[in-house]
């Protein structure tokens, strides 16, 4: 099938959600709506989801980047994340007529740079990696009214560390006792434990990436092995996770050039 344009600038992540083709397109700070055909073929912009404002890094945040978008676990809305204008932007996905639509803008914290996000497998919780100040923020969501509302920060690599850290995403186990951070820069996976509400997440340890700029991990299904993409070494690393306290042993790697992201089959 032909491409078909995304009416955005540099999209960087993309994802399913109720028949559409969501991506976050980080030039432009917007998320683009391709509905899915019956046979798979993309359609052209149903929404094109703008967003508006800035934050106090002028290098990074002179306007808004959408850098990820996720749907939720209810499949009502999706949640894009704006490093930009430090925060998360809610939308409608049932909406009427069918385009997703703007419903929140919930603010983090000035300078943070979020980047990504995971729900807790309960999905009354969201974990946004901020890129910009090398943290974990936690939220509450409410998939019934489709508020999200923070409710505390976690650093995701040592405070004493001398490198200058971006993470970049996380994963979370099925059963929602650890949740990991990959961190760019101090070039590490951070294994952080969760507590029974999944309000408090609190760093364990670090272990080296295997490489270089950790750009995306994966989890294996049966939560045995994680995976992680080297963008700057240019291979993929495999964990295996203890799954008692969630640390991770490297178990080897292959060589994937400017690896950036992985796709469980």
């Amino acid at each position: 099938a032909p491409p078909v344009p995304v009416a955005g600038a540099a999209p960087t992540h993309l994802t399913l959600a109720l028949g559409h083709l969501l991506t976050a397109n980080y030039r432009s700070g917007s998320v683009t709506a391709l509905p899915i055909a019956g046979d798979g073929r993309l359609g052209d912009p149903v929404s094109v989801l703008q967003h508006e404002g800035s934050g106090p890094e002028p290098d990074r945040q002179q306007g808004p980047h959408a850098h990820g978008v996720h749907p939720d676990p209810s499949g009502r809305w999706a949640l894009g994340v704006d490093l930009g204008t430090d925060s998360v932007w809610v939308y409608a996905l049932d909406a009427p007529g069918g385009r997703p639509v703007v419903h929140h803008e919930t603010r983090l914290w000035a300078g943070s740079g979020p980047r990504h996000l995971v729900f807790h497998p309960r999905g009354h919780r969201a974990y946004i990696v901020n890129e910009l100040d090398s943290t974990l923020t936690t939220c509450r969501w409410d998939a019934e009214t489709g508020e999200l509302a923070p409710i505390g920060t976690t650093p995701v690599a040592p405070q004493d560390s001398e490198s200058v850290n971006f993470p970049s995403e996380a994963a979370i186990a099925a059963d929602g006792r650890f949740l990991w951070v990959a961190n760019r820069g101090h070039d590490s996976i951070a294994t952080l434990a969760l507590d029974a509400t999944g309000d408090t997440p609190a760093l364990v340890t670090t272990v080296d990436c295997g490489g270089r700029r950790p750009w995306d991990l994966a989890l294996h299904p049966s939560g045995r092995h994680l995976y992680a993409a080297n963008e700057g070494s240019g291979d993929v690393t495999w964990f295996d996770v203890d799954p008692t306290t969630g640390e991770l042993t490297r178990g080897g790697a292959i060589p994937a050039p400017s690896a950036s992201c992985v796709i469980l089959g």
